[in-house]
């Protein structure tokens, strides 16, 4: 499973299902099941009662998971799509990079 490649806070472009051609944030990790939540993206409406969170009730626009074969990370120098990649720094740390650059994903 390809879930390491993707972490909180990274740029994504969605490059299959609905909302193709759109790009976003990670904001959830869902490793086991290989799933992320991505802002703005798949967005459903869910009707909900009135409760403590929602004192109103109704429908409500919701941010639902989404396979992360769906997505593709966006190059840290371009702003396009790019495979990720890992190698290993001259200090031993393990660090992601886009492979069409060959700029660090990771924050140093």
């Amino acid at each position: 499973m390809t879930s390491k490649k993707f972490r909180r806070d990274d740029e994504v472009f969605v490059i299959a299902g609905k909302d193709k051609g759109k790009k976003g944030k990670i904001t959830k990790v869902i490793p086991d099941k290989g799933r992320v939540i991505v802002s703005g993206i798949n967005i459903a409406k869910r009707h909900v009662k009135p409760s403590k969170k929602v004192p109103s009730g109704g429908v409500i626009p919701k941010e639902m998971p989404m396979d992360i074969s769906n997505l593709s990370h966006i190059d840290p120098k371009s702003g396009i799509p790019t495979r990720v990649g890992f190698k290993f720094l001259e200090d031993g740390r393990k660090v992601r990079y886009a492979k069409k650059s060959g700029e660090l994903i990771d924050k140093i």
